[in-house]
């Protein structure tokens, strides 16, 4: 399963209710999805700002715009994977305005197991962003956590007229006896130095 089976969360941008309820259907047996529907473009904002979702699928055209600079925008400003309906005339023209963005579109009339298809694509598309970020999520805490050592090293450098191999070694042993991580014992040193300043 590439979601959690409480994890999958759908919002469904429709002014009919109709691809609310095949999409209910489709995803009743597959997922355990918590799918909501708007009506309109102002609606789905508004539900955007109160929650996140993990897939959008938006039927175009909506009550009040078309619908494709919202599916640019989603795709731009959160990770949600974004499914955009379109009428098989407009396609090529859509197709060309939110494919950089990475908006999955299909044309309609469409049938069931198209969207089917399409929906699964796009949850192992959105399964696949949501791996990334977290590792980039680790990668930049990681990163912070090795400048902080680098700057506590200095301080001790500086200050005690360390060799950078020695200060290192400080700061492994303090961590290994205090039982803290070596960005922890970093930070009271570059604290512990800073006020004497």
């Amino acid at each position: 399963m590439l979601f959690d089976r409480e994890e999958l969360s759908i919002l469904v941008v429709s002014a009919s209710d109709k691809v609310f309820e095949i999409l209910t259907d489709l995803t009743k047996d597959r997922f355990h999805s918590d799918i909501h529907h708007a009506s309109s473009v102002s609606e789905a904002k508004r539900m955007m700002l109160l929650r996140d979702f993990d897939i959008v699928v938006i039927n175009a055209p909506l009550k009040d715009e078309s619908g494709i600079d919202f599916a640019a925008n989603i795709s731009t400003d959160n990770s949600a994977g974004v499914l955009i309906l379109i009428n098989n005339e407009y396609y090529e023209q859509v197709l060309d305005k939110v494919m950089e963005y990475g908006v999955l579109t299909v044309s309609k009339p469409l049938s069931r197991q198209v969207l089917y298809e399409s929906l699964n694509l796009l949850v192992a598309t959105s399964s696949r962003i949501k791996k990334v970020e977290k590792k980039n999520e680790k990668l930049t805490a990681k990163m912070a956590e090795l400048r902080i050592v680098n700057r506590a090293k200095w301080v001790l450098i500086e200050n005690l007229g360390l060799s950078e191999e020695e200060a290192h070694r400080i700061i492994e042993k303090q961590a290994m006896d205090e039982r803290q991580s070596k960005c922890e014992v970093s930070e009271t040193i570059i604290r512990t130095y800073g006020t004497e300043k």
